[in-house]
């Protein structure tokens, strides 16, 4: 699995429909019509996400690595 940061996967989020609900700090909360979930994504620069948290940010919004591109 190819490491994204949180900035990357911002980008990924609202290319699928997602949308950017407020900033609170250095985390987007991003939401989507008919999803309950509310995904806090931390944007700290260029950082890579952590596989584990990248895992379930992906899991969480129905993505694939294949979703990338």
């Amino acid at each position: 699995m190819r490491a994204l940061s949180g900035r990357e996967l911002a980008r990924i989020l609202k290319r699928h429909g997602w949308t950017l609900l407020r900033i609170h700090g250095s985390h987007h909360i991003f939401g989507k019509s008919g999803v309950r979930t509310k995904l806090s994504v931390p944007i700290h620069g260029n950082q890579s996400l952590k596989p584990g948290l990248q895992r379930y940010f992906l899991r969480v919004a129905g993505l694939a690595e294949s979703d990338f591109g």
